[in-house]
């Protein structure tokens, strides 16, 4: 079982004593959020997310960061479901999200394998079906000079010059449209505020 999109019968007391017994806290990483023409507010965003049922609602940055609480047990599979279905209902787009719990986030940030430099972006990809990682990087060929890629954990981290997130090969093969419903990535910057 992945740490991404898996509900575990584990017991962790500092999440117990954060959140309360029987609450998991998770993430939910929205794909094509205003770009394209798709603007949700964060305020509309994290209302939404409430009247779903959900608690400690919080957004991070405008590119679809939502961290949340929900009371255990949950199926995560269903929750993704409902929130996708929730959004499409609410702001008329074809909407995909990845959901990630919480607990395990620090732990893939850590885990980031590649020297961080002021000269470039370091991201991590995450997906909601982890046989999509395995198609990402299934026969890439790229120069190590100018992008990094290595699995990790139910993800993929990535290392990119500053200014070429949208051309390099691995770039441009994150961006096909099969990998659309399935995976999003995200900046550790942006990573760190969700922690």
């Amino acid at each position: 079982m992945s740490r991404t999109d898996a509900a575990t019968t584990r017991v962790d007391p500092v999440a117990d004593a954060r959140y309360g017994r029987g609450m998991t806290n998770w993430v939910a990483l929205l794909r094509g959020v205003n770009v394209n023409g798709i603007t949700i507010r964060s305020a509309d965003l994290a209302e939404l997310f409430r009247s779903l049922g959900h608690a400690d609602v919080r957004t991070v940055l405008a590119s679809g960061n939502v961290v949340f609480t929900t009371a255990d047990p949950v199926d995560p599979a269903v929750l993704r479901s409902s929130i996708e279905q929730a959004l499409r209902d609410r702001f008329g787009y074809d909407a995909w999200i990845v959901l990630v719990r919480h607990d395990s986030l620090a732990d893939l940030v850590a885990g980031f394998p590649f020297a961080s430099t002021a000269d470039r972006h370091d991201y991590v990809v995450f997906a909601s079906e982890p046989a999509a990682l395995d198609d990402l990087l299934a026969g890439l060929d790229l120069d190590p000079a100018i992008e990094q890629v290595a699995r990790g954990d139910g993800v993929v981290y990535w290392s990119c010059p500053k200014g070429s997130s949208t051309s390099t090969t691995f770039a441009k093969r994150a961006g096909a449209a099969r990998f659309k419903r399935t995976t999003t990535a995200r900046n550790t910057n942006t990573l760190r505020k969700l922690l």
